[in-house]
């Protein structure tokens, strides 16, 4: 975990259903950062995309992963800490949201495959079919030890996570 920052984009990655936008939402409720929900930035032919059960190329994702470092960068302009929700499965994906971008800190949020379908399963009002988990099981990629990253067990509540959270980051 990394030592005490001034200026912290934190991003929340994972599968579907790891609680990241739950987590997301308490993260921002007790720090007061701005936050985003990184599927808010999807095209609507990506979104289209997912929910006939069809999974995202490189290629549908790469002005996508943009959209999400370019408010990143925003906020570090701005000086304001933030938290982003985004699956960032690949390294080469996190490469873009870090790029130029001291500020980010990963942390992905893990749960078995089967904790992870219950929830998409049980969920209401997203466009992500549970038919998409094992694509995006596939290319989840562990973090190098060069990224500046942590994985937290996503089977706790989302304000355990977020205390978890806060005190890695020493930011009560």
């Amino acid at each position: 975990m990394p030592k005490r920052q001034r200026l912290v984009a934190l991003v929340l990655t994972g599968t579907a259903g790891a609680g990241k936008t739950s987590v997301m939402l308490e993260l921002g409720g007790r720090l007061g950062w701005p936050a985003l929900e990184g599927d808010a930035l999807h095209p609507p032919g990506n979104v289209a995309k997912m929910a006939a059960g069809e999974p995202l190329s490189d290629s549908d994702r790469a002005p996508w992963l943009e959209a999400i470092a370019k408010w990143i960068g925003e906020r570090e302009r701005q000086r304001e800490s933030s938290i982003v929700a985004c699956s960032a499965l690949k390294r080469a994906y996190r490469d873009v949201l870090r790029r130029g971008h001291p500020s980010v800190w990963f942390v992905r949020l893990d749960a078995p495959a089967e904790v992870l379908a219950d929830r998409i399963a049980n969920r209401s009002g997203h466009f992500m079919p549970a038919s998409l988990l094992p694509s995006q099981l596939a290319i989840l990629e562990d973090f190098g030890p060069d990224e500046p990253a942590t994985t937290v067990d996503a089977r706790r509540t989302p304000g355990e996570i977020a205390e978890q959270l806060i005190e890695a980051l020493r930011l009560d």
